[in-house]
């Protein structure tokens, strides 16, 4: 594997007693990739998730970021979960200072990355605001910017618009993008939609059904922004649905 990789996963197995569930995944992902892993319902991914930051431990295998044993005490790892979490008590612009100011970041930079990320996310009129005043599309966008704020090493993205409508959807994939493209950071992004996942990602990993392993690494070498109506979108989008539904 090349020496770029960001993140690399060998070998990774996890049982839960006599369930094989992940069985021998193996990848690497470099700097600043934005990668989708999409796969059918109920295949592990999640597992997946909870191996990368440590809440399980590997039957097997290893996950290394940066050439290193993944460990959430030692690398910027970031979150953003389904369900909008940004802190009730907290307004727009102390939650996207709150990451920032438990590393204990010099204030000129917290002030910085908070306004960059603001004018990014056009939530600047709404800085004073708290998460209950908003819409939960607008609450979800506090909490992607507090996670790109950090500059993650590694950030970890779990179906994060499940719950939003297509419109929606639309418009914080673009969000994501651009702070994507702003902060580069290296994204790891789990979605059962394969529309999202091809207009997301630089690379789609395909899981298999229970045992879980990848099916396909495949390159999404689209211009940005993407168009989901042209061909060759059209053709990678269907392309992807056939490896998940066909065993």
């Amino acid at each position: 594997m090349n020496e770029e990789s960001k993140v690399k996963v060998e070998g990774l197995t996890k049982r839960f007693g006599d369930l094989l569930v992940l069985n021998d995944v193996s990848f690497s992902i470099k700097a600043g990739d934005f990668v989708c892993i999409v796969g059918p319902t109920g295949c592990g991914k999640t597992t997946f998730l909870n191996l990368l930051v440590k809440l399980l431990e590997p039957s097997e295998g290893r996950i290394l970021i940066d050439n290193e044993p993944a460990d959430p005490k030692k690398h910027n790892i970031s979150f953003v979960f389904q369900e909008p979490s940004a802190f009730p008590w907290l307004t727009v612009e102390q939650n996207l200072r709150y990451g920032l100011e438990t590393k204990h970041m010099d204030s000129g930079l917290i002030k910085t990355r908070v306004e960059e990320i603001l004018n990014l996310l056009g939530l600047e009129k709404v800085r004073k605001s708290y998460p209950h005043e908003l819409s939960a599309s607008t609450e979800q966008r506090i909490v992607i910017g507090r996670s790109f704020a950090l500059h993650p090493d590694l950030l970890l993205m779990d179906e994060p618009y499940a719950q939003m409508d297509i419109k929606v959807r639309y418009y914080l994939e673009d969000e994501v993008i651009k702070l994507w493209k702003a902060t580069g950071s290296t994204v790891i992004f789990i979605t059962h939609n394969i529309e999202e996942a091809v207009y997301l990602a630089e690379k789609c990993l395909i899981l298999t059904n229970k045992p879980t392993t990848i099916k396909e690494e495949l390159k999404i070498d689209l211009p940005r922004p993407r168009d989901v109506s042209s061909p060759e979108f059209i053709k990678i989008r269907e392309y992807v649905t056939d490896m998940i539904k066909w065993w």
